[in-house]
């Protein structure tokens, strides 16, 4: 899939607020306002740290996943097709960008055991497309889709 031309993919309502709050930064902890999450956040080894708590692209992993696997699982059932078996699995790497910053890079897989290649080719696109985090990162940072 190629990126076209621009496409205001902007929520025309806001529905719902997710608020959470970092203490301390990438050694310290994380909550949300409503309590269910309360998590020790710490550097990994490959960055210096003693990784003895979640980090910011495990959690950002976590989210496009899930997020991801619903638009495909909403996909599929506008198409007629149960999707009961699939997964998608995200890796989140960071690294230096060449701005003095750092930058992200995300793939994805998916796994679509119950459909052919070329319709789960076609379902993905589509979920692609409609995906929150997708359309987010859209242009921001490089993702790949993988099918297994």
């Amino acid at each position: 899939m190629t990126d076209g031309p621009a496409v205001d993919t902007r929520p025309t309502k806001i529905m719902y607020v997710a608020e959470a709050t970092a203490h301390g930064g990438r050694e310290g902890y994380v909550t949300s306002q409503d309590g269910q999450l309360d998590l020790r956040v710490a550097m990994p080894p490959q960055l210096g740290g003693d990784g003895n708590g979640t980090n910011p692209e495990q959690l950002f992993a976590a989210g496009y996943s899930a997020c991801f696997h619903n638009a495909l699982i909403l996909v599929g059932n506008r198409e007629g097709y149960d999707l009961t078996g699939s997964t998608v699995a995200a890796k989140v790497g960071i690294g230096p960008n060449l701005q003095r910053g750092y930058g992200l890079a995300v793939a994805l897989s998916v796994s679509l055991p119950v459909v052919d290649a070329d319709l789960a080719t076609r379902l993905v696109d589509a979920a692609h497309e409609i995906c929150p985090y997708s359309n987010a990162t859209r242009g921001n940072i490089d993702v790949t889709i993988l099918l297994g």
